[in-house]
């Protein structure tokens, strides 16, 4: 190794460091970039499609193809939102008015066996410590009025981002689509002239992985949130209640690894708030969460590996660790954007860095 190779090398960590740091301070404008370069990729056959129909001597125009593909877009989101969103505000509307005793009391037998367990194993004098009690102050302080009209001036807040991000995306992605090579044109500008080769080379290696690793993991999603709401309305779960544990597991599946737990806690109040007719609290909890437990075994065991390591070429191990660095990093953000821009940087390194043998190491099967 020459002193001009561990020079450039320097250079090039100064250089991404930089770039990382404008883009952590530039977060949402490149998300919103990100997003739209994605629906571009997935918009881009339809766009072609169009353009080849011919109405006798006339064939339709690039600008009104993307047109028509950006409102396809548009018509599916709103489907999702027309089918979701009520679910959502039917549970919260339902929070207002629950009854934490009525609640506390389809699961006293268990919470009575588990309080005499600990006053057992750690020597707790009975009359000291009831456990139904202090769930049941917890619940009242973690769910009340006051919470409960801060979580919809969150959603009202929220929903006002959503409406920026919304239309920036819409924006970007009809230009995204109507100029086909508009955001390579982007990227490669950022770096001088002799590497534009090496950047399309990235860029498109980079298009291929991602776009099959979030066509996995949607299709993921979709199977499992069918899936669960199957099997709690075979059950004889509410339709509504079955579609919205599915709709959370669904949803939470796409961060890994924690997500699922996370929605798992979740789905399991919600059985608690709104138990199966004709079973007890207890009962509909163990239908929950047995139910939940087989499923994603056959979703780690089955559909897991193959998404998240064979579909951005990477070691199951390697991509566990990922993670795990970026959700300490960065929370439940971090894991959820980790595997994305793992991908990335190990495609970029191999087209800028590949002299060096760590590097040759983690990219070896892209």
């Amino acid at each position: 190794m020459t002193l001009q190779s561990v020079w450039k090398f320097v250079v090039g960590v100064l250089l991404t460091a930089v770039v990382l740091f404008l883009i952590w301070y530039f977060s949402s404008i490149v998300c919103y970039i990100l997003i739209s370069a994605v629906l571009a990729v997935m918009g881009r056959p339809l766009v072609r499609r169009l353009e080849r129909i011919r109405i006798r001597s006339w064939q339709v125009p690039r600008p009104l193809a993307a047109l028509a593909t950006l409102f396809v877009i548009w018509i599916v989101t709103a489907v999702c939102g027309w089918l979701f969103v009520p679910l959502v505000f039917d549970k919260l509307n339902q929070l207002t008015t629950l009854d934490f005793a009525a609640v506390l009391q389809g699961i006293e037998a268990p919470v009575v066996r588990l309080q005499n367990y600990l006053s057992t194993f750690f020597a707790l004098p009975q009359e000291s410590f009831s456990l139904s009690e202090a769930i049941l102050s917890s619940l009242a302080d973690w769910i009340n009025l006051e919470s409960i009209n801060k979580l919809f001036s969150s959603i009202v807040g929220l929903t006002l981002s959503l409406a920026v991000a919304f239309f920036s995306i819409s924006f970007i992605t009809f230009f995204f689509l109507k100029e086909d090579g508009l955001f390579y044109a982007m990227v490669t500008g950022l770096f001088p002239e002799r590497y534009s080769e090496n950047i399309r080379r990235a860029l498109d290696e980079v298009t291929y992985l991602l776009s099959r690793y979030f066509r996995g993991i949607l299709t993921e999603s979709l199977l499992l949130m069918l899936a669960v709401s199957v099997i709690m309305s075979a059950f004889g779960m509410r339709t509504s209640d079955a579609a919205f544990i599915g709709l959370i597991m669904g949803v939470m599946n796409v961060v890994p690894y924690a997500g699922p737990l996370i929605g798992g806690i979740l789905s399991l109040f919600v059985g608690l708030v709104s138990p199966i007719d004709g079973m007890t609290v207890g009962q509909t909890a163990a239908v929950i969460v047995c139910s939940l437990l087989v499923l994603k075994s056959l979703d780690d065991f089955v559909l897991q590996p193959t998404l998240y390591s064979e579909r951005v070429k990477a070691h199951p191990l390697e991509i566990f660790i990922v993670i795990l660095i970026a959700g300490s990093a960065a929370g439940i953000l971090g894991m959820l954007l980790a595997i994305p821009a793992y991908t990335v940087l190990r495609v970029f390194a191999k087209e800028f860095f590949s002299r060096f043998s760590l590097v040759r190491k983690l990219t070896e099967k892209i």
